[in-house]
């Protein structure tokens, strides 16, 4: 038995991966680290969303590959499967008869708001129906395992909120107590900035990939965007996307680099380089690790296959109190 399986009564929290492309710096700084830490205080849930991901996902083999990809990430990372479940969404169909159940309960207008879906109807596109009803899937993720909280950013409150709702209008409907209702656990996830000094993301092409080898990572950190002031003059750290970024690899020396950028004599050039340094020392294990684990796909599948097991036992206890308390038994 596992360290996991020990842990009640602690509260549970639930993460959602979505494996759409292959992660970089900001994924790990803004999502993969703060996530990971949560395990000390909570009995937690990793999940591939794999299901969500066919959404843009349109190749069967790149989304084989990203499910992978991301497993051997988190786990590089240290992500301890004996300490957590992960696993894939789509290994969990139970998933699914939850949603049609809350599908039942949930008006059309509570879906029409959703950011998605919202935003790709402004641009003028014809949003598909797994688009439509994202919302309703991510609510079915998140009630099936008896979640008490779920990390979630500022910008993400109204996903957990329409969870909140169509969980509380089944337990007013068919019974308090039938589902539990998360509460959102507001994440303090940094901005992570790019090599454009935008936010760092996939479709901006500004990202660090996480796992670069040592000479393209460095050609990629040398070739981030700076000010061209002098070497011998004083610049400003606040604000500066080698700064920031090297704040966040590496705090406990970040009040230096600040003191040598501001003094002068010390040009982008040398930040660069010392923001390459840490962000290897930082990464350099993590990436041997993920070779080695991605290299293993049998040993990886085998992570994933024991955790949906134990992911499933949770979904059938939740789906025997749902169906009981609708009349399906």
């Amino acid at each position: 038995m596992s360290t996991w399986d020990n842990l009640r009564p602690v509260k549970t929290s639930l993460t959602g991966i979505k494996p759409t492309h292959l992660p970089h710096l900001g994924n790990y700084l803004g999502a993969i680290r703060p996530a990971l830490t949560l395990v000390e205080e909570y009995r937690t849930l990793y999940f591939i969303a794999d299901y969500h991901a066919l959404t843009s996902v349109r190749e069967a083999p790149a989304l084989r590959g990203y499910i992978r990809d991301v497993a051997a990430t988190w786990l590089a990372c240290g992500l301890d499967p004996d300490r957590t479940l992960l696993y894939r969404q789509s290994d969990v169909p139970q998933v699914f008869e939850l949603s049609w159940v809350l599908s039942c309960l949930l008006a059309t207008g509570q879906l029409e708001r959703g950011h998605a879906y919202k935003d790709a109807v402004a641009r003028g596109e014809s949003p598909s129906a797994g688009l439509f009803n994202y919302p309703l899937l991510m609510a079915a993720d998140i009630l099936l395992y008896d979640t008490d909280v779920v990390p979630v950013g500022k910008d993400q409150k109204q996903h957990l909120e329409l969870t909140r709702d169509v969980a509380q209008r089944l337990n007013h409907v068919y019974g308090e107590g039938t589902l539990v209702v998360p509460e959102a656990l507001i994440s303090e996830a940094p901005l992570v900035p790019g090599t454009d000094g935008e936010k760092m993301s996939k479709s901006r092409g500004n990202g660090i990939p996480l796992f670069a080898p040592p000479k393209k990572l460095r050609k990629v950190i040398m070739g981030i965007k700076t000010t061209s002031e002098a070497l011998e003059a004083p610049k400003t750290a606040e604000g500066s996307t080698v700064y920031e970024l090297y704040a966040l690899v590496a705090p406990d020396s970040a009040a230096e680099m600040k003191r040598q950028l501001e003094a002068g004599g010390y040009g982008w050039g040398h930040a660069k380089q010392d923001l390459y340094e840490a962000v290897e020392a930082e990464l350099g294990p993590k990436r041997d690790a993920y070779l080695e684990i991605r290299a293993d796909e049998p040993r990886l599948d085998a992570i994933l296959h024991a955790g949906a097991g134990r992911a499933r036992a949770i979904a059938d206890r939740t789906m025997a109190r749902v169906r009981q308390a609708v009349g399906i038994e």
